[in-house]
């Protein structure tokens, strides 16, 4: 399906990988792991041929179709949440146009014996048979049928994407993937900014999927679930491994230990060759052999191991002063996007240090409401924050508010002032950002070291009131963890949006649970929130329906029905062509009689047959039974 050769990559003259080399074949579900910016992104977007790469080949099957959900996704402006659907349907699309153009064309010509108009039927024939292969009759009631499935409402369908969160959004972008039916899927973060019910969908999904996926993710239970193949970039290297995440650490832990031994080994003997290269050397008669063992050590590959990063964040949320006893107090809140309400008559009363999460499915108005508390978009109703109240802010898409052309040093400078710019090199390096990482460019830092730098940004204004909003996106387990900490040890009010249960775990002492445009309180952690539901975990919470498992439409006995159906409609399709020739062969009789009929002699003729009249109604009649006949027909090839 998909063969990579010796592929490389190089930034600035220093190898980001080199001589990569591996095969995708139907059926692998590759889990691509490593390093924050060993290169995984990067991978992804030279197979989806969005990147150029420096060396070697890579080589597809004929006719292979790649789809590529990247990290973000950039929707345009003022398309329906249909209309970004039927984005998937690119070739359909293009001949439903040349049908129309066809079609307007016969019923404005008359010329019905040329050889034009008789090329245009041709034309007809043909697209209208293409059009049904590529399934151009079902693929508006197969959009709609899937966007259902992913949890959209038929009302939801004419609204525009803008007023969608970005996780709708993303659900748009996996129904586009999965209505174009491809060959290869890549996938890089697909779980950010996904509620629970998306994810579940999204591994049904990818486990029944039949072709080949390569994806990067952050989430150990996504991968488990997931994937069946583990390919890690090291150093510059791909280590394949031929079983899913959890597997593939116990391998990777045996793999390090014999490549610690070979390690060991290898020092050993370049030790034992470089001492007698001095013994050598010393003598006049040796000299030769020193040399060739001098030559022979140059050409040793020395064995290079990824040592485990066992570095992590150093973060601290200081508290800036302390604000009055309540915070946050709102008053019949309500907005509204267009005719979708997502919250109505909130009344919300938060004191001074509380920890607060923020639970329930996608796009019941979590974000909105904290992009209301941090005054980012208007709403109708009262909300006023309180005495000495300082907002610090973290959105889903923080990263992206980041200059992609500044380097990382620039980003904190700039953003600091007198009082922190001296601080800000300490900053970055207990975030990580050490060295030479600081001159980096933004633009080409992984999801998780933007993200980093996004966090490490916001300390640099003073707060006393966190609100964050799915923090935890790109970040790995390791970052997490330091994060949690970091929250857990802050003094001041905490408003968490999430739906990681590790997370919030220990975290927060309320929990807010948004449904149907309304949020309900429970005084107690996220444990106690899921016990009041009889639930075991979030994903239970926030599972709305029970989504149907859509397999793909590749499988075999989708192809057997495909067959089928394609039989039928060929039968279809040739009595339609032979109700178009009749009809044809008629209108040229009953327009050649017209035309003698002009002719006074051939008219005196032809009306002295007694059966001329009726014989002349009949071709009409015919005409009109056949043209009736044509469009039942043609009803039927388009349902």
């Amino acid at each position: 399906m998909l063969n990579a050769h010796n592929i490389t990559v190089s930034f600035a003259g220093e190898d980001l990988f080199s001589g990569i080399t591996f095969k995708l074949d139907a059926g692998n579900r590759v889990g691509l792991v490593g390093k924050n910016g060993a290169g995984k992104s990067t991978l992804l977007k030279i197979i989806a041929k969005e990147q150029e790469y420096d060396k070697g080949t890579l080589a597809l099957e004929k006719n292979i179709k790649i789809g590529f959900l990247k990290q973000d996704i950039d929707f345009v402006m003022g398309r329906t949440v249909l209309e970004e659907a039927y984005e998937a349907f690119t070739e359909i699309k293009d001949v439903e146009s040349k049908l129309d153009r066809v079609n307007i064309a016969l019923a404005e010509r008359t010329d019905y014996e040329s050889e034009s108009y008789h090329q245009l039927m041709v034309d007809l024939n043909d697209l209208t048979h293409h059009f049904e292969l590529i399934g151009g009759y079902n693929y508006k009631g197969n959009t709609e049928k899937i966007l259902q499935g992913l949890g959209f409402k038929r009302e939801d369908f004419n609204s525009l994407t803008d007023t969608f969160s970005g996780g709708w959004r993303m659900r748009i972008e996996l129904a586009k993937l999965l209505l174009q039916n491809n060959d290869i899927l890549l996938l890089d973060e697909p779980t950010n900014h996904l509620d629970i019910e998306s994810i579940i969908w999204l591994e049904d999904f990818l486990k029944n999927y039949s072709g080949a996926i390569m994806l990067v993710s952050h989430d150990k239970m996504f991968l488990d679930n997931v994937t069946n193949r583990t390919i890690e970039i090291s150093l510059g290297k791909i280590y394949d491994y031929k079983y899913p995440y959890s597997v593939y650490l116990i391998q990777r832990k045996e793999l390090k230990e014999k490549q610690l031994q070979a390690q060991k080994n290898q020092e050993k003997e370049i030790k034992h060759t470089e001492q007698l290269i001095e013994k050598f050397r010393a003598k006049a008669n040796k000299a030769s052999m020193a040399q060739s063992l001098i030559k022979k050590l140059n050409k040793v590959e020395r064995i290079e191991i990824d040592k485990d990063d066992n570095s992590v964040m150093k973060v601290r949320f200081p508290l800036s002063m302390q604000p009055g006893k309540v915070v946050v107090e709102a008053e019949n809140v309500a907005k509204n996007y267009g005719d979708n309400q997502v919250l109505s008559n909130v009344n919300l009363l938060i004191d001074r240090s509380s920890k607060i999460a923020f639970v329930g499915q996608n796009g019941q108005g979590k974000t909105t409401l904290a992009k209301m508390i941090v005054n980012e978009i208007p709403y109708d109703g009262k909300l006023k924050l309180g005495h000495n109240v300082q907002i610090g802010y973290f959105a889903q898409n923080q990263a992206e508010y980041l200059d992609g052309n500044k380097t990382v040093l620039q980003t904190m400078e700039d953003a600091s002032t007198d009082g922190n710019r001296v601080k800000v090199r300490d900053m970055l390096g207990a975030f990580l950002f050490g060295g030479d990482d600081v001159d980096k460019k933004v633009k080409v830092l992984s999801g998780g070291e933007r993200n980093r730098l996004a966090l490490c940004k916001m300390l640099l204004s003073p707060f006393n009131v966190l609100v964050m909003d799915e923090p935890t996106n790109h970040l790995d387990i390791a970052s997490k963890n330091v994060l949690k900490q970091a929250l857990q040890s802050f003094e001041g009010t905490l408003i968490i949006v999430s739906h990681d249960r590790d997370f919030l775990q220990g975290l927060t002492k309320t929990v807010y649970e948004f449904k149907d445009g309304e949020i309900k309180e429970y005084l107690g952690d996220i444990d106690y929130y899921l016990s009041e539901h009889n639930l075991d975990n979030l994903r239970e919470v926030e599972k709305r329906t029970q989504i149907t498992n859509i397999k793909d439409t590749s499988a075999k006995n989708s192809y057997e029905k495909k067959k089928q159906s394609q039989k039928e409609l060929k039968k279809l399709q040739n009595r339609l062509t032979k109700i178009e020739n009749d009809i044809a062969n008629l209108e040229k009789d009953i327009s050649n009689i017209d035309s003698d009929l002009t002719d006074s002699k051939k008219y005196d003729q032809m009306t002295s047959d007694p059966d001329f009249f009726s014989s002349y109604q009949a071709k009409k009649d015919k005409v009109e039974v056949l043209m009736q006949d044509w469009e039942k027909l043609h009803q039927l090839i388009e349902n």
